[in-house]
């Protein structure tokens, strides 16, 4: 039976075409194969968890989610009760259906309560709406979740008196008790709808509240009455109609295609994928694109181009890299460095001559390592926000910094994995020690730090908000270490910029360096492996043993070797890290709670850190876990060091 569901209306909002491709297997999609977006749905289904904890007493209907009709009629027949409160109460009505987090029933008075896993400021006055009267962007996808689940209640109860609600985390709350997130266990063993394993039976056995709720009644009539609009073009009420006929009768709606919506499309496939690609399908039927098109460079792979300027030339069919000029696509030139534009050039250029070589500017990039006092410091942070703090005192998405790794490079060449930190207490707070541990690893000389791209800067900043907050006996000198190798950021109340701030190589990667085989990214895990195919040096030399190559490693023995081949090819580094339960038996494994097979990307070193929190986990599998993750972050600083001596190579 088809219906059309909250989520794939949310779907139809962002392209009508989407309707046609989601569920099959055939099709690709990248949503489905993303380690955040699924540590982040898993969060939101602990934030659901206790949602229902606040409405006690309620009903869940779970199980066998595919049974429309069972569910509808679960939920008809209780609420033929004068007052009753439902968790994933169903509603089935001429192909619409939905399900609600939370509903409460007093007679035809109804409370809907949308539960999310974002977060709230109560001072802020312009959280769901802007000073110029429109919906905020970010929240346009959720307040027409709630319009469409209303709307179909509505259409099931014409004399419902309904009023919307979203309950989320209040940012200035504080959790009152530790351990607020391991009571909702994330388990694929539970037959609860959320994967969910709920370890209380009240809310008063978790402190004080931390989740608010707050009314969007009165938004949501704006979004039925047309004065609220997701995007030009059908109504309301009309998009309803179309979403639900282009679905149900399963047609290609051959809604236009647009550079924003298109550039974000989840349905691309790899080309070793072996499945569909609707992107590639809409640009056959609706730009008429042959099979050698898709090879082409075009706008949805340049880096660097304005998405104003993008918008316009896709709109006058400029999107081929060979039908685009320097005019087109606005150069600039930089000074003293690579302007974004200029990146996208030389990233047209080469990719119409077919010029795979590395472009660079020697001269500023060697202005600039000259600038570098050794030794030479690469650290890279692992951090993680939850919806449900860990431990008493924090609040809801907090930031909290759990590991760290420090590579040290000498004048001479040798390289030492220094010095590394990693908390896996639980219901511990760790920034502090965090920290404390950063500042003796990096005081002991003013050689440069180096960290890639913002996020180290960022988590320092919040350690600094924290500190100030905090009782620390040595809450001065942590302080002032923080300002000494940072800057301040937009949301800092102090300003300063340290006289040792961080060097970005994400910057310097940028400002210099064009490799074409990151294809414009300017991501340490497409530059790693780009930089590793296009250097001799680097491939002479990690081809080696540690123990031969001047290098030492805190969590690999003398004879691993970080580079290897499949046919020819070299294999990326982070896909060459072992499983993390790697000499644990079949028997061992099942017994095991953390349900994790390996950490080799950010989404799945925050999700390792969240099951750490687990107090009844054993020894040996926290033991298990934390070598993983020591093992992972240690590859990301030496990633950095590895980068840096490419640079050193170009220049010499």
């Amino acid at each position: 039976m088809r219906v059309l569901t909250k989520s794939k209306f949310k779907l139809g909002l962002e392209c009508p075409n989407k309707l046609f491709y989601v569920g099959k297997k055939e099709y690709a999609n990248q949503k489905d194969d993303n380690p955040f977006l699924e540590a982040l749905a898993k969060g939101g289904f602990q934030v659901e968890e206790l949602a229902r904890l606040y409405y006690p007493s309620g009903h869940l209907l779970e199980g066998e989610d595919w049974d429309y009709k069972k569910h509808w009629e679960h939920t008809k027949e209780l609420l033929k009760k004068e007052n009753v409160t439902i968790y994933e109460a169903a509603f089935l009505h001429d192909g619409l259906f939905i399900r609600t987090d939370i509903l409460v029933k007093r007679g035809n008075s109804i409370q809907l309560v949308e539960v999310k896993s974002k977060s709230f400021n109560p001072e802020d006055e312009n959280i769901f709406i802007g000073k110029t009267g429109r919906l905020i962007s970010d929240w346009k996808p959720y307040l027409f979740d709630v319009a469409f689940q209303k709307h179909v209640m509505q259409l099931c109860f014409p004399v419902w008196e309904i009023k919307c609600y979203i309950m989320m985390a209040d940012k200035s709350k504080k959790a009152s008790i530790d351990g607020l997130n391991q009571f909702f266990r994330l388990t694929k063993l539970t037959d609860n709808r959320t994967g969910v394993k709920v370890l209380v039976k009240s809310k008063d056995e978790l402190g004080s509240p931390i989740l608010d709720k707050l009314e969007v009644t009165d938004i949501v009539s704006g979004i039925e009455s047309g004065k609220f609009i997701y995007n030009d073009g059908l109504s309301f009420q009309d998009s309803i109609e179309d979403y639900k006929q282009a679905y149900l009768k399963d047609e290609y709606r051959n809604f236009p295609t647009s550079y924003m919506t298109c550039n974000k499309c989840e349905f691309k496939a790899d080309v070793d994928s072996g499945l569909l690609s609707g992107f590639k399908e809409c640009f056959v039927k609706q730009h008429n694109w042959k099979e050698g098109d898709f090879s082409k460079l075009n706008l949805f792979d340049i880096r660097g181009i304005h998405w104003t300027k993008s918008i316009k030339l896709f709109q006058s069919e400029l999107i081929f890299g060979e039908k685009l000029s320097q005019e087109s696509i606005g150069l600039k030139e930089g000074v003293g460095k690579l302007s974004d534009s200029e990146r996208a050039w030389i990233q047209i250029e080469k990719a119409i001559s077919d010029d795979s070589t590395i472009y660079v500017d020697k001269h500023g990039l060697k202005e600039e390592v000259d600038k570098w006092i050794f030794p030479l410091h690469f650290i890279d942070f692992e951090t993680c926000t939850a919806a449900l703090p860990f431990s008493k005192g924090r609040k809801p998405y907090e930031q909290i910094a759990f590991q760290f790794s420090h590579h040290k490079y000498y004048e001479d060449g040798k390289i030492e994995h220094a010095t590394e930190f990693i908390c896996n207490q639980a219901a511990y707070f760790p920034n502090f020690d965090f920290i404390r541990e950063l500042k003796k690893a990096l005081e002991n000389d003013y050689g440069t730090i180096f960290r890639f791209h913002n996020h180290e800067n960022t988590i320092l900043n919040a350690i600094h908000s924290q500190l100030l907050e905090s009782d620390e006996k040595d809450k001065i000198p942590l302080i002032e270490f923080i300002e000494s190798i940072s800057h301040s950021t937009g949301n800092s109340a102090k300003k300063w910029s340290g006289d040792r701030d961080m060097v970005d190589l994400w910057v310097v990667a940028k400002n210099f360096y064009f490799n074409p085989l990151t294809k414009g990214s300017n991501s340490l895990k497409d530059l790693l492996p780009a930089a590793l195919n296009n250097s001799g040096f680097l491939q002479e030399k990690y081809s080696k043993p540690i123990q031969q190559i001047s290098l030492t490693s805190k969590n690999f023995p003398d004879e691993f070797i970080w580079l290897r081949k499949n046919q020819e090819k070299i294999i990326n580094p982070y896909k060459g890290l072992p499983p993390v339960f790697d000499n644990w038996t079949e028997e061992e494994i099942e017994k095991s709670i953390s349900e994790i097979e390996e950490i080799n990307d950010g989404g799945a070193a925050l999700t390792a850190y969240g099951k750490l929190q687990y107090t009844d986990m054993t020894k040996a599998e926290v033991d298990e876990i934390t070598s993983a993750l020591l093992k992972y972050c240690e590859l990301d600083t030496l990633a950095m060091v590895m980068l840096y001596e490419h640079f050193r190579e170009i220049i010499k």
